[in-house]
């Protein structure tokens, strides 16, 4: 179906995406506001525009008309293009997305994507590994220790939670068979692969958050550690090209999780049956766009409902348990298809399910005895440090040096107590020296 389309089909096509992805992040941002704001029990922009609508469009007007600045020592041209690496990456991501089946575009029967790959699944986690180049080029170019630590930040964030997000693409291609796009939708016709691999799908959720730098996991700019991350000196268009590139990528990893996960155009289950039509012609676009819209409302409601997490925690999520998780998963899920695909009975299928249940679940109860026991522990440290706190007010304090010892290194000698006696014989001391004495 692809590779036969007309050039100005095509070129219809292309600027569709990018059509679409502007008014997303256009429509995102207001809705980030608004619903943030119903949340915590405020009002949202209801200013620019009937309720409220055009306040996205005029902070881009905002953004564009403030002072271009370039700090002083910068590397002009990664400090420049910094900004497109990050913002052009999430663009490609979108052009395997499967937005629908063949349709009648102005006579043209053509499908609703604009390209395929044999592994076009793999171009996306690419694309986002490229993104990430705009990040750490930002934080370097700028030479700011805050810049350059937010993007030291994302790039190691990114790059620890690629590789959960990759091993929650692996179960998929086991189940479906292929990599393209296009394929792993049709595999879902019958059963959403959200239901049959629950557990890739929700570590999917959590790395797509991190993977957005979205809260909880915004730490590589976060306002109270590090100023503004990598963009802190970034401004007008510059920063306006970041804040797009966080919004696209936002757009991208939910188009994704539609099409990996929830069955990509096709109708949720029962309304096929109810329409008969609902998975031909344009229909499907609207099945799309309404599960593409409720991935994107978990990232506001992720925002406003959970704080942010430490840097420490973080990385223990991502290395400590999103990783093991998914390598025991991904070994069940491909045991179970091997069977499935030799012809084994149900019986011997139903057992070794049964035993790597058995083998998980002790495994994760005895991890988490060793939780536990870790933090008895360290409740015990706890309490110990704070008894001797209790009793000698000095611990774990700074460390203050007493009045008698030399406070500025073994060349000069420690003051003299500060007693009577010793001030006088100071002063008599000098006076017989010759010195002037004063105040004594």
């Amino acid at each position: 179906m692809f590779g036969n389309d007309p050039w100005w089909i095509t070129t219809i096509k292309a600027l569709g995406i990018f059509v679409f992805l502007m008014l997303c992040v256009l429509m995102m941002i207001m809705a980030d506001r608004k619903v943030m704001g119903r949340m915590q029990q405020r009002h949202g922009p209801n200013r620019m525009g009937p309720f409220g609508l055009l306040q996205s469009l005029f902070d881009g007007i905002k953004l564009s008309l403030k002072e271009d600045v370039i700090p002083r020592g910068v590397d002009r041209f990664v400090y420049i293009a910094a900004p497109m690496i990050a913002a052009i990456p999430a663009f490609l991501a979108f052009s395997v997305i499967p937005l629908g089946p063949e349709v009648n575009m102005f006579g043209v029967m053509t499908p609703l994507q604009l390209t395929d790959l044999p592994i076009a699944a793999l171009l996306v986690l690419a694309t986002a590994a490229l993104g990430v180049y705009g990040f750490v080029l930002g934080g370097w170019a700028s030479q700011s220790p805050y810049a350059l630590l937010g993007g030291l930040r994302a790039s190691a964030q990114v790059i620890s939670y690629e590789i959960a997000m990759g091993l929650s693409f692996v179960a998929v291609f086991i189940m479906a068979g292929t990599l393209t796009t296009s394929g792993i939708v049709a595999a879902q016709e019958n059963v959403w692969f959200a239901v049959l691999l629950l557990p890739s799908f929700l570590i999917y959720i959590v790395t797509m958050i991190g993977e957005t730098n979205r809260l909880p996991f915004d730490l590589a700019e976060g306002e109270g550690e590090i100023v503004g991350g990598f963009m802190t000196e970034y401004g007008s268009m510059k920063f306006t090209m970041f804040f797009l590139a966080e919004y696209v990528n936002m757009c991208t990893v939910a188009a994704v999780s539609v099409t990996l996960f929830l069955g990509g155009w096709y109708a949720p289950p029962g309304v096929s049956t109810l329409f008969a039509g609902a998975n031909e012609g344009w229909w499907p676009f609207l099945w799309w766009f309404l599960k593409f819209a409720a991935v994107m409302f978990l990232f506001i409601w992720a925002r406003g409902s959970l704080p942010r997490v430490r840097y420490d925690q973080l990385m223990k999520l991502g290395w400590k348990v999103l990783i093991p998780i998914q390598l025991v998963w991904i070994t069940g899920v491909a045991v179970v298809r091997m069977l499935v695909l030799d012809g084994a009975s149900p019986l011997v299928i139903a057992a070794v399910v049964a035993a790597f249940t058995v083998v998980t679940l002790a495994a994760f109860y005895s991890w988490l005895r060793h939780v536990r026991r870790e933090h008895a522990e360290e409740s015990l440290r706890r309490a110990e440090n704070a008894r001797r706190a209790h009793s000698d007010p000095s611990f774990g304090g700074f460390p203050v040096p007493p009045s008698t010892a030399s406070h500025y290194g073994s060349s000069v000698l420690a003051e003299p107590s500060r007693t009577a006696d010793a001030v006088t014989a100071g002063a008599v001391d000098r006076n017989e020296k010759g010195e002037e004495v004063s105040g004594a």
